[in-house]
């Protein structure tokens, strides 16, 4: 079964529709305005900047990926998702009235007044070199589903893909971003609906079967629940993981923190941090739901799905979009992942051009970011360069056995002291500059010794690479405050 004239023609249609939607804000009020490219002017509806945190965090990370991962092992890969109440009391409690009394844009401003400039200049950084992966792998995997359906290069869609983003968020700013992951997120959550239905009548003997061939199989586990196992992804590796990635997002994510400051409100941006961040829970059982049919429905059609797309477990979901859909849903689901593609890495290139300049452009340029009409030239510059670098994420990650886990550990690793940074300046009121920056260094240590130093020759492997953000963090908290102590003392 091949992609249609009937699917390429909504495709083109979306695609093209999606562009000029988010490129359109350019002509409206304040579309040539720095405030209003960053913050869109303070004025967005609480509902939208909800749907928005909640399209931020799906993208096609999470709408291809976790089926992919769920599809090659377990469930596991839900259990992140299970500490997202805990990030999203945590935001609405202390986050959202924090970034509202910020006179600040930048999330990291903060840390310049209790550290100094070292400080907000790091956690800036590792924001920078974070998203930009992030934006490389959604481009990546992206790619993975146009070349499924249209049987084109994938670096050729990574590439022009990435050019029509970058028109897309050059042009129509912070305005675009959000309304568009609005509407993309209700179209992403219809569609993932639309494949279930589609794979629960595909699985022959009926889904009891299909479910009692799964739970035989254990890709309902969530991974083990065993304390003395921390070299492999069981519950508690995950969980400790999540915890720390999702405050982080919610806490000290710049393309989170953005969105508390664009609300109308302290009281709207509150709800719509902790309406977005709970949305993303049944999307998420839905999108493992669906990986787990996917094997169900391999299992069953032996020999159906061809050897190389199950060689890479993220084609399969993209495989099956195509060839197994009707035709018009098959075109209208591959055009929402990638309109949501565009409008999530056009977030990320947003907040890190926001980031660019309030943290760098206006500390080491004053001069020049005084001048009317720099600022937002600048902006637009840096969204060109933020662009190219994912880009280059993106073919660097073209060969890996699942984007997902690659993600996680480079998330992981390039985070390591973002969390522990800002929580030891909130909590730990005596620890000076320098305290903070011995810890800061230790934390760093940890990170990289999990990441690298147990691939040294002689040493297995006793600690997973996703738990170094976890020990990076608790090791830079507790030194900054035994170090604080120690002085007093």
């Amino acid at each position: 079964m091949q992609t249609s004239a009937l699917d390429l023609v909504i495709i083109a249609v979306y695609l093209i529709g999606i562009t000029l939607f988010g490129c359109s804000f350019y002509f409206r009020k304040g579309g040539r305005d720095a405030r209003t490219f960053t913050t869109g002017g303070g004025h967005i509806p609480g509902w939208a900047i909800a749907l928005s945190i909640f399209a931020t965090q799906v993208s096609s990370i999470s709408f291809l990926a976790l089926p992919a991962k769920a599809y090659l092992s377990n469930w596991n890969c839900f259990v992140l998702t299970l500490t997202i109440p805990i990030a999203a009391f945590v935001a609405a409690k202390w986050f959202v009235p924090f970034y509202r009394r910020s006179a600040s844009v930048s999330a990291y401003s903060f840390l310049e007044e209790r550290f100094g400039p070292w400080a907000r200049i790091y956690a800036s950084a590792c924001f920078l070199i974070m998203q930009t992966a992030r934006s490389g792998v959604i481009l990546f995997l992206l790619a993975l589903t146009l070349k499924s359906a249209l049987g084109f290069s994938c670096f050729w869609i990574i590439v022009v893909t990435g050019i029509v983003t970058m028109l897309y968020s050059m042009l129509g700013g912070f305005k675009a971003v959000i309304w568009a992951d609005a509407i993309q997120s209700l179209i992403l959550l219809l569609g993932t609906l639309a494949v279930i239905v589609s794979l629960c009548f595909n699985i022959p003997g009926g889904l009891g079967n299909g479910f009692r061939m799964a739970w035989d199989a254990g890709k309902f586990s969530l991974g083990s629940f065993s304390l003395k196992e921390w070299g492999i992804e069981t519950f508690w590796v995950s969980f400790l993981y999540g915890l720390c990635i999702n405050l982080q997002n919610y806490g000290i994510d710049q393309s989170f923190t953005q969105r508390y400051v664009a609300a109308k409100d302290e009281r709207s941006a509150v709800k719509s941090a902790f309406s977005g961040a709970m949305m993303y829970i049944p999307g998420t059982l839905l999108f493992v739901l669906v990986g787990t049919l996917l094997w169900m429905f391999s299992a069953t059609h032996p020999g159906l799905i061809p050897t190389e797309v199950v060689a890479q477990s993220d084609a399969v979901f993209p495989w099956y979009i195509v060839h197994r859909l009707p035709h018009g849903i098959s075109g209208l689901l591959v055009a929402a992942i990638i309109a949501a593609a565009m409008s999530t890495v056009a977030a990320t290139l947003n907040s890190g051009s926001t980031v660019l300049l309030e943290d760098y452009y206006k500390r080491f340029f004053p001069s020049k970011a005084s001048v009317a009409g720099r600022n937002i030239r600048f902006l637009r510059s840096m969204t060109v360069l933020l662009t190219a670098a994912s880009i280059c994420v993106a073919v660097a990650v073209m060969n890996v056995e699942s984007a997902l886990t690659a993600w996680w550990g480079m998330q992981s690793v390039l985070s390591g002291g973002m969390l522990g940074l800002f929580l030891l300046g909130a909590f730990s009121k005596r620890t000076t500059s320098s305290q903070a920056a011995i810890a800061t260094v230790l934390g760093l240590l940890v990170v990289v010794f999990i990441t690298f130093g147990q691939r040294l020759p002689g040493l297995s492997p006793f600690i997973h690479v996703n738990l170094s953000i976890a020990l990076g963090t608790l090791t830079l908290f507790l030194t900054g405050t035994l170090l604080a102590a120690l002085r007093k003392r």
